[in-house]
């Protein structure tokens, strides 16, 4: 059974009158919930030294202690900010590392409804991330038993800087991102491996950029799989500006899973973007990802 980490907060934490669809963590767990192999977690909250594995100290007090400038805070977004904004951040950091804590322990896939928070930096946060849970678990994950490479495979639309720049130092992280070119960022980082695709790029492109990820990126050459699952390359989706269907998306996650079961290798999946007009086609993706996430796990567990 997939063990899903969920907390209201993911959308209560957020300002009503925010420019983020909150609605989202809420429309998803309303459809996952009676799908008989999900088992839906509450997240604890992280801790400040879980934070500081992979961010700055300075930043990470100053943000707890709501002293982070105005500057900062329009980095970000998210504003006007909740005055939950502190604990939400909190349980979303909670659950990537419960996730990853799970695959680590029995293997398989985990994964968080929320998280894939791949535009903060070391220090400072951007494009409606504050801390990156990518980098803080592959980190963590580094410091355990048996882990000696971790892949960070980030599909989101747009390019994961923040965590290209925080895991630069480490080789045993390998970052691979397919992005769109033209797309925020707009000053890219280099991670391992970047795809930059251009605008309108439909699902046949799409799904050949992804399969030759995961040809030069054996994932039994890897310990752990870090899955950045962002819908944002809907056509539908007001800040993606490529051209895949709902169907080439959950192609495109069955790749992805097919490949991890194959090489056996534990896998932590992370929600990542998704902003299409209506709000329900990037919800009815992420029902697809979670849902074929679910299927593989319970493959591997009768197996």
């Amino acid at each position: 059974m997939l063990k899903l980490f969920y907390h209201p907060l993911y959308t209560d934490g957020i300002d009503p009158e925010a420019r983020f669809p909150r609605e989202r963590y809420a429309l998803l767990a309303r459809r996952l919930r009676d799908n008989p192999m999900i088992e839906f977690n509450q997240p604890r909250q992280a801790t400040r030294d879980e934070l500081v594995t992979a961010h700055n100290p300075n930043y990470v007090d100053r943000f707890l202690k709501g002293e982070l400038s105005d500057k900062e805070a329009r980095c970000i977004g998210l504003r006007p900010w909740s005055m939950h904004i502190v604990e939400r951040t909190l349980h979303l950091m909670g659950g990537s590392l419960q996730a990853l804590d799970h695959v680590l322990e029995h293997g398989g896939i985990a994964g968080n409804m929320a998280g894939g928070t791949h535009h903060a930096h070391y220090d400072f946060g951007s494009g409606y991330c504050i801390f990156n849970d990518l980098a803080t678990c592959a980190l963590r994950a580094l410091g355990s038993p048996g882990i000696e490479r971790v892949l960070i495979l980030d599909l989101d639309v747009h390019q994961g800087d923040g965590t290209a720049s925080m895991l630069a130092d480490y080789p045993a992280a390998v970052t691979c991102s397919v992005h769109g070119s033209r797309n925020f960022p707009f000053r890219k980082q280099r991670s391992d491996i970047d795809i930059g695709l251009p605008c309108d790029t439909d699902d046949t492109d799409y799904l050949l950029a992804v399969d030759s990820v995961l040809q030069r990126l054996p994932l039994d050459e890897f310990d752990l799989l870090l899955y950045q699952a962002g819908v944002d390359p809907l056509e539908a989706d007001r800040l993606g500006r490529l051209a895949v269907s709902r169907h080439g998306l959950d192609r495109r996650n069955r790749q992805v899973f097919e490949a991890a079961a194959v090489a056996e290798i534990p896998t932590v999946v992370f929600m990542g973007g998704g902003y299409a007009e209506p709000i329900e086609h990037t919800v009815d993706a992420f029902v697809d990802l979670f849902t074929a996430a679910a299927e593989y796990d319970a493959r591997r567990a009768t197996t």
